[in-house]
């Protein structure tokens, strides 16, 4: 029988919420583990390509970059970090922690920072054109695509800023939205709907993706069905929270995301939260998954010491 590891403080997450978390907990004497998914830590950094200007104190061209300024912050700090550790389950009741390599942990408390992941269309198709690779971003791919035909689907600002990021590069954009009301900002929408390389569709939704290079994807309203060609599709629909190891047991709001107090507390008294994975992209930011990660560890130390 595996025996577990006994720590006071998981933090499971290593993104700039779980980052912070660990540097406060190593700074206050916490007896603390950091769990993190990918071969290192940052999150979805590595997914950020464009400049990030509001992150005090720098200014950085990419995701990548802030990653390394946090993983040299972390390996001068040397908080205890496992990476390329998944958590597959919690039994709650024993407080323990099982991962995909088999190793478990037991814990007295637990910060949960797993941040959240791009919404899905979940129609045919989709999973494998990702299993391929094909996930472009806008910023770092727009020359690719200059003078083939894209497909964007999605309403918000990613959808109209990566729409007219390709546009402007040279593509012919289609832009497919489920209703009419858009949740992009003016100063998106306005020069989008107003560009010669952009058509776009509302009211319609995708069904079926097919193809490798060039892509057929189903089109559907309430009245018919229609099909459009691309080269590249932007999948541009949102982000769902990473919580689906703790489902069964701390509260979770109607999309997913875990419901907390406003220093990070959910409904256990031993399990707090911090960044993307309750905070709601409008109000969502590096800088404020930082400042929650060191709020939420400061409590949890107090519970630690009662």
């Amino acid at each position: 029988m595996i025996e577990p590891n006994k720590v006071d403080l998981l933090i499971i997450g290593g993104g700039p919420a779980g980052i912070s978390a660990a540097i406060w907990a190593k700074r206050l004497g916490v007896n603390h583990l950091l769990l993190e998914a990918r071969s290192e830590i940052g999150g979805q950094l590595t997914d950020i390509h464009n400049k990030i200007i509001d992150y005090p104190g720098m200014i950085v061209q990419n995701g990548v970059e802030l990653q390394e300024h946090l993983k040299q912050h972390a390996q001068k700090i040397a908080f205890n970090v496992e990476t390329g550790c998944k958590v597959n389950w919690v039994d709650w009741d024993k407080k323990r922690v099982f991962t995909n390599s088999n190793a478990i942990y037991e814990f007295r408390s637990i910060l949960v920072s797993t941040g959240s992941s791009p919404r899905k269309l979940r129609v045919p198709g989709e999973q494998e054109m990702i299993d391929r690779n094909e996930v472009y971003s806008a910023t770092r791919d727009k020359d690719k695509f200059k003078g083939k035909n894209v497909a964007v689907i999605g309403g918000g600002d990613r959808a109209f800023e990566g729409a007219l990021l390709l546009a402007e590069a040279g593509s012919n954009v289609t832009l497919i939205h489920r209703s009419e009301q858009f949740k992009a900002r003016k100063e998106f929408t306005d020069p989008v709907i107003q560009h010669a390389n952009i058509n776009v569709i509302t009211n319609t939704v995708v069904t079926n993706i097919q193809g490798e290079n060039r892509k057929q994807l189903t089109l559907a309203t309430l009245e018919s069905t229609s099909t459009v060609t691309a080269d590249g599709v932007f999948i541009r629909i949102g982000v769902e929270p990473n919580t689906y190891a703790f489902k069964d047991g701390i509260s979770l709001d109607d999309e997913g995301y875990i419901t907390c107090t406003s220093v990070g507390e959910t409904s256990l008294p031993y399990v707090y939260a911090a960044g993307d994975v309750c905070t709601r992209p409008l109000l969502s930011s590096i800088a404020s998954s930082v400042g929650q990660g060191m709020t939420a560890v400061k409590c949890l130390s107090f519970y630690l010491n009662d």
